[in-house]
């Protein structure tokens, strides 16, 4: 049998013939075939390796890059979070520790950053001396943010890890419950989570009570009691499967020898404690259900579910229970860390509810590092710190850390300096009154406020802010330094940044004043009242002067003061009456030209084609053309120039040196517009815009046009404008909207009365309109006479006060009421009397001299 399966296995072999002898032909392939096989497996291995180390280059450039930019914005959140990714692709251990450090150190981590490092942790580390670091760790982890599930976890580690808890030693299981109690505490309430925990509490327990001897019936029964206790605390709580809980405990009961329905969730059975408060609970629950679906909805916008949540605060505020609210708080602070109304409300509520517990501070820490360009985070951290009678080592580091952070506004830097100011001074008054020992200086307070003026002075330069902070200096410099000469310091060190701010002064000559120094008062005095300030600050500066000697000088210090003050005073008055007349000549001109515009624009080409002759049309095409008079004397006559095209109203120049734009509502084109339907509307904010006024209408409706007055070299919005309307009635409704507000400022609206002004006003060209087809007259009479003495166009024969004959030299000033002289009422028939007034030549100022001289 055996040399039949030799043979058969021999059958099989390769055997020697005739063409190959040696019977290695066959061999040889295999040979050639196994070693293309290892050629393959040698390029494809190859193939592999050089992908993979393509594949680790572009990894090392990847974390290169992003070192280097960690390196030049080392608070670049998404760049922290892409760096420890791509080392834990790469599996750098160290690199990796180091880098979650280093983001640790600068901001607060999500819970899920924390479980993947405590998990890598565990992995790489392992018997009881990783312990301790790895407990850390989960330490760590709670303390950034509520997390249901990194507590689960830690409570699972630790009865895995730790052999005295998994021995369920005296000192183990203390150690436990403390755990334990603390998640209870942080997360017991958590609605929506919390049974966790409270599941694990029991697990716990009830491990224990297997291992106890049934012998120890007494020990057994405590344990019982232990449970039972658990399931009451638990049950007092609304939690979302409260229902479950009660079906669970009422089981357990059945076991321990009670009889209860177990399938059943009616509270028959239960003792009288249990049953209210569990009913308490579920109706607290069931108050809270809506909310809670509310704030589950993942996919609602975020500002929805921060409503959301907001929303749910006020109603458990209604309620008043701090140790909710708070877990509320800590929910949506998971939900939204860097929202930093957020957290302005829930440290506000904590100062109010707990003030100086290490509880509120370490929130306030959590804040700031959440968001720490919010600076009234750190005011509220500092008085915080204060109040728990924190070291001046600690609010010394607290104080510098918030001047590394970046602020929207140099005045919240401001703040955070005058609040450690603060703190300093009241520290500083206790060491003096011998209430408390430090080793704290006034020099600490001085070296503040002069970090503050080096860094905020440029930046603040003239405003009320910066002078509150030197006010405050001064005062201190005075009182707590008692240093006269560092507090003028300080007041000097002001006016070169802010002499030209009339507060300023004052705020000096104030500090000398109640300290009873009135001669250095006195020389303040000396070194402004001659300067220019803003508005009446030089008049006041002025009187104050004289108010100041009337009060505290003598005679002669008050009579030099009004010797110094009255030419100054007198000055200020003459340079602001040239002022006033400079701006009403110049407003004059432009206001005449404007109107003058208007009155031609606005008659009708045809009228003016009928009124004029044949012959007066032909002379109309030259300008200026000299006509002789009856008498021999000539007079320059103003010609129309008539267009074919349609007349442009809203091409005019506004009067007082502004731009008035015309603009329709409904085509955006210029449009004509009437007076008898027009409100004016003033106090408007300076960027108020067509569109604004458009909305602010749009209830009264009948909107045709919108005009804002515009300043002419500047092109800035005067805060005024004209609204035109449809009828009476859209006006009437318009103007009822008077002293409502549009954006923030309170405007006034009136319906606008050309007639009622008084003529030539430089601010609304006075229209006078005489029935249909009447014209219009803008022109102030001294502006008619200034064109008629150079010659320039007069307004046509139908215009009032058209056909003024000016003769010889210049004409005496009359009163308005009367016409002057040269006056021609073409549709009244002439008398004699009116003759002999009429060849009478006007008087020139000499021949009325002379005439009053004779008399």
């Amino acid at each position: 049998m055996a040399e039949t399966e030799t043979l058969d296995s021999s059958a099989h072999s390769p055997q020697p013939s005739d063409e190959n002898p040696t019977g290695n032909e066959d061999q040889h392939m295999l040979e050639a075939d196994k070693s293309a096989k290892d050629s393959d497996s040698d390029s494809q291995s190859g193939s592999d390796s050089d992908s993979d180390s393509e594949d680790d280059a572009q990894q090392n450039e990847q974390i290169q890059a992003l070192e280097t930019e960690l390196l030049n914005k080392p608070s670049n959140y998404d760049t922290h979070i892409q760096y420890i990714k791509a080392l834990r692709k790469q599996g750098d251990i160290e690199k990796l520790r180091q880098a979650r450090e280093a983001m640790s150190a600068i901001f607060p981590l999500s819970s899920e950053m924390w479980q993947e490092w405590i998990k890598d942790e565990i992995s790489l580390c392992s018997g009881p001396d990783a312990l301790p670091a790895i407990e850390k760790l989960f330490e760590r982890g709670v303390s950034d943010y509520l997390s249901v599930a990194l507590w689960c976890d830690y409570i699972n580690f630790v009865q895995e890890h730790d052999q005295s808890i998994r021995t369920l030693s005296a000192a183990g299981i203390s150690r436990a419950r403390n755990l334990l109690e603390r998640a209870l505490v942080a997360a017991g309430l958590h609605v929506a989570e919390g049974s966790r925990i409270w599941e694990l509490y029991r697990e716990f327990e009830q491990a224990i009570f297997l291992t106890i001897d049934e012998t120890d019936a007494s020990s057994r029964e405590k344990q019982v009691q232990r449970i039972r206790n658990l399931f009451h605390r638990q049950l007092s709580v609304p939690l979302v499967d409260l229902c479950s809980t009660l079906l669970t405990y009422k089981a357990w009961e059945a076991e321990q020898g009670a009889k209860l329905a177990v399938d059943s969730s009616n509270l028959d059975g239960l003792s009288p404690h249990v049953a209210s408060s569990y009913q308490k609970a579920l109706d607290m629950m069931n108050a809270r259900t809506h909310f809670e679906n509310q704030i589950s909805h993942k996919v609602a916008p975020e500002s929805e579910r921060l409503q959301h949540f907001m929303d749910y605060l006020k109603f458990e505020q209604s309620l008043g229970d701090p140790a909710r609210i708070q877990i509320l708080y800590e929910r949506a602070i998971t939900e939204f860390p860097i929202s930093s109304e957020l957290w302005l409300d829930y440290t506000h509520y904590m100062d109010k509810t707990l003030k100086t517990s290490s509880l509120v501070r370490d929130i306030y820490k959590r804040a700031t590092r959440n968001c720490p360009w919010v600076g009234d985070l750190w005011v509220r951290y500092l008085l915080s710190l204060e109040r728990g009678r924190a070291s001046e080592d600690e609010l010394s580091a607290v104080f510098q850390e918030s001047l590394q952070c970046t602020f929207s506004s140099f005045e919240e830097y401001l703040d955070i300096f005058l609040t450690r100011v603060d703190g300093l001074r009241r520290r500083l008054s206790l060491l003096t009154s011998g209430t408390e020992s430090s080793n704290l200086d006034y020099m600490t307070i001085r070296g503040t406020f002069q970090c503050a003026s080096d860094y905020l002075s440029p930046h603040l330069k003239n405003t009320e802010s910066l002078l509150r902070m030197y006010r405050y200096w001064a005062r201190l410099e005075s009182t707590l330094g008692k240093d006269l000469v560092a507090a003028r310091g300080v007041w000097e060190s002001l006016l070169k940044i802010s002499g030209s701010v009339l507060e300023t002064w004052q705020g000096y000559i104030a500090m000398e004043t109640e300290m009873g120094n009135i001669n250095e008062a006195r020389s303040l005095f000396k070194r402004c009242y001659s300067k220019r300030f803003p508005g009446t600050g030089s008049e006041d500066i002025c009187n104050s002067w004289i108010r100041f000697e009337r009060e505290y000088g003598a005679l002669d210090d008050f009579d030099l003061a009004i010797k110094k003050v009255t030419p100054r005073l007198e000055e200020l008055q003459l340079f602001k009456l040239q002022e006033a007349k400079n701006a009403g000549v110049s407003a004059d001109d432009r206001d005449n030209s404007s109107r003058k515009n208007v009155r031609e624009k606005r008659k009708p080409v045809s009228n003016l084609i009928e009124e004029q002759s044949p012959a007066k049309r032909h002379k109309d095409k030259a300008k200026n053309v000299k006509m002789t008079s009856e008498d021999g004397k000539g007079q320059a006559k103003d010609t129309v120039k008539v267009n074919n095209t349609k007349p442009d109203v809203a091409a005019s120049k506004p009067a007082s040196g502004s731009k008035k734009e015309n603009k329709d509502v409904s085509s955006g084109k210029p449009q004509q517009y009437n007076d008898q339907c027009t409100a004016f509307v003033s106090n408007l904010n300076l960027k108020a815009t067509y569109d604004d006024l458009r909305r602010f209408f749009s209830d009264v409706g009948g909107v045709v046009a919108i005009r804002i007055l515009t300043d002419k070299f500047t092109g800035k919005s005067r805060g005024l404008a004209y609204v035109d309307f449809s009828d009476d009635e859209h006006l009437v409704a318009a103007v009822a909207k008077n002293k409502q507000t549009l954006l923030g400022k309170r405007v006034s609206i009136a319906k606008s009365d050309p007639k009622g002004r008084k003529k030539g006003s430089a601010t609304h060209g006075a229209s006078l309109r005489q029935g249909d087809g009447a014209d219009q007259t803008t022109e102030s009479s001294k502006s008619g006479a200034k064109d008629s003495a150079e010659g320039g166009f007069q307004p046509s024969s139908h215009q009032r006060a058209s056909n003024i004959q000016l003769k010889g030299k210049n004409t005496f000033a009359m009163p308005r009421a009367v016409r002057p002289l040269g006056w021609v009422d073409k549709d009244k028939p002439k008398s004699k009397e009116t003759d002999a007034v009429e060849d009478e030549n006007p008087k020139s100022n000499d021949e009325f001299r002379k005439m009053f001289i004779k008399s």
